[in-house]
């Protein structure tokens, strides 16, 4: 494609080519560092132990404060004898619209149920049939039962309980909590050699510091908080996309943001995290249904209210935009109360302490921001465009998901890459080096109170409809905010990370002039053969994104 049919970027903010922060007053070293303590950081934390390597996991809250614990539905994997890899891999490469990379979609398949089997004998506790087999089920775009959940709809929170324990059961895994990342270090031959970062604690470890290691890998997870309503909690900032951005790592397809269909609408949540409404429940038989108590999926796709999300997620809009309302209704009544609370009794709780009980009650949704099905890019070994940087989960790109990701493929994902990084690193893994200082003086942050102002200026103009109009006005509205200036502390911090990724992803939505999977273009309304590609983000050294088109092969 010619680069003179892309649109210009250079309206978009200047962004900072490192965080302003006080020099590191402590520093440490260990092997590999990873930041981020949900399935993707944890699991590869304890394949790199298996590796004999001593491990440093940093997280930015608590250890269980990510977004893993609030998944409900499951994890994907062929588990039943009358599955194939091969339709699972079929399902992903439909869901992801043409985007998918083959490769990598047939390591997911075929390394997943390995992965699911080593989670069980770490200890998690699937939800299993009378006679022992497990007890699967199906999610949109899913043409198999094929997902694996635990305590009904609370299969992040035993995920995450089984991996927190097995950590906690290793001395040489060593965990910092209350921690967020600020840069990555870098040896005089440009190789990833630590972090700076800055840890809430008590003693020598307070305040800003270093930690030096011989790899590191990112699982920061996603970027949800750069909209007004996610179903992601308020530590989904976007850290370890635009850490990478700042070190000059190519971040790739950050346009196709996942929003899932069913978030839970109701006058007691305030707060931008929205209660998710897994999609399980539909792949049980609940019914999507307008005002009038109509079935508006049926006829739009052949899988109706199992479509994939983006189908689904459209479908509400439509209906939104044509009545004026600010939700439709998930219909679970048929079902009966006493499968509805023995299968889903974390959402039958949370929506009756809410006052709508789904065993009387039509359950009011709207789609929220999910799932970023871009990030950092990497290769089939989780390695990225730095050496000795490695991404893993949300946070990375590794080509699986294309332009929507499949129901329940995200936990999967976050296994099989992590047991793959780990297997890459301790293949190869260099001695220590001594980090060189970065170059020019690009340190700065914009204050805090930006943050409700972007998340406005997102939804509104780069949510899940966008068009050129609303994308030039986000741009306008980024740039403004991204011109003033604050002190360094977390929250402000935390801002200019949300600046930067929701620049990069402004940036490739105006590129990208098509509808595909969950990028919505309200003025180039079909999916176009010339753009079955990715586009490629980095930042130069002045500040400003750069952009490259790659056609699929």
């Amino acid at each position: 494609m010619s680069t003179e049919r892309m649109p210009s970027v250079a309206d978009l903010p200047e962004l900072p080519r490192r965080l302003a922060a006080a020099a590191p007053g402590w520093s440490e070293t260990t092997d590999v560092l990873v930041v981020g303590s949900g399935v993707a950081g944890l699991t590869a934390a304890l394949h790199l132990r298996e590796q004999g390597l001593h491990v440093t996991v940093v997280t930015k809250v608590n250890i269980d404060d990510g977004s893993t614990r609030w998944a409900q539905g499951g994890i994907a994997a062929v588990l039943d004898p009358l599955d194939t890899p091969a339709a699972h891999a079929n399902d992903t490469e439909i869901a992801g619209v043409g985007l998918c990379d083959p490769a990598a979609v047939r390591v997911l398949v075929e390394e997943g149920p390995a992965r699911v089997r080593e989670l069980m004998r770490m200890g998690a506790a699937f939800d299993r049939n009378p006679d022992g087999s497990l007890m699967l089920t199906r999610e949109g775009g899913h043409r198999a039962d094929r997902i694996v959940h635990a305590g009904g709809d609370a299969t992040g929170a035993e995920v995450q309980r089984a991996l927190h324990d097995a950590v906690h059961r290793d001395p040489w895994i060593r965990l910092v909590e209350h921690a967020l990342v600020l840069d990555l270090l870098r040896a005089a031959d440009g190789r990833a050699c630590g972090l700076t970062l800055h840890v809430l604690g008590e003693g020598s470890e307070d305040g800003v510091g270093a930690i030096l290691a011989r790899a590191v890998v990112l699982a920061t997870g996603g970027m949800g908080q750069i909209y007004s309503s996610t179903t992601n909690p308020s530590v989904s900032t976007g850290d370890g996309v635009a850490l990478a951005l700042r070190a000059g790592a190519t971040v790739t397809d950050v346009e196709f943001v996942q929003f899932h269909p069913t978030s839970f609408v109701t006058a007691s949540v305030t707060s931008v995290q929205r209660p998710l409404i897994s999609e399980a429940l539909r792949g049980e038989g609940a019914h999507l249904v307008d005002e009038s108590g109509k079935r508006f999926m049926v006829g739009q796709h052949e899988l109706a209210e199992l479509a994939p999300r983006d189908v689904v997620a459209k479908g509400i809009h439509r209906v939104l935009r044509a009545t004026g309302a600010d939700h439709v209704y998930l219909d679970a009544r048929h079902l009966g109360g006493e499968f509805l609370e023995h299968r889903f009794p974390t959402i039958v709780a949370s929506t009756r302490a809410a006052g709508v009980d789904p065993v009387t009650d039509l359950i009011p949704v709207a789609p929220a921001a999910h799932y970023a099905s871009g990030g950092v890019r990497t290769d089939l070994a989780g390695r990225t465009s730095i050496p000795g940087l490695y991404a893993c989960g949300e946070v990375a790109c590794t080509g699986v998901h294309g332009a929507n990701r499949l129901a329940s493929n995200s936990l999967l994902e976050g296994l099989v890459f992590a047991k793959r990084i780990a297997d890459d690193i301790a293949r190869e893994l260099p001695p220590q080096a001594d980090p060189v200082a970065p170059a020019g003086d690009r340190g700065w942050v914009v204050p805090a109170e930006i943050r409700a102002d972007l998340q406005r200026s997102m939804t509104r103009g780069a949510g899940v409809l966008r068009s050129a109009d609303s994308l030039a006005a986000t741009a306008k509205e980024l740039t403004r905010l991204g011109e003033q200036r604050a002190t360094p502390r977390n929250a402000a911090w935390e801002a200019t990370n949300l600046l930067t990724v929701a620049s990069a992803l402004v940036a490739s939505a105006r590129t990208r002039r098509e509808t595909r999977g969950c990028h919505w273009r309200e003025d180039y309304p079909v999916a176009e053969d010339e753009w079955r590609g990715h586009l490629l983000n980095s930042i130069d050294a002045r500040g400003a994104i750069t952009q490259n088109f790659e056609e699929m092969a």
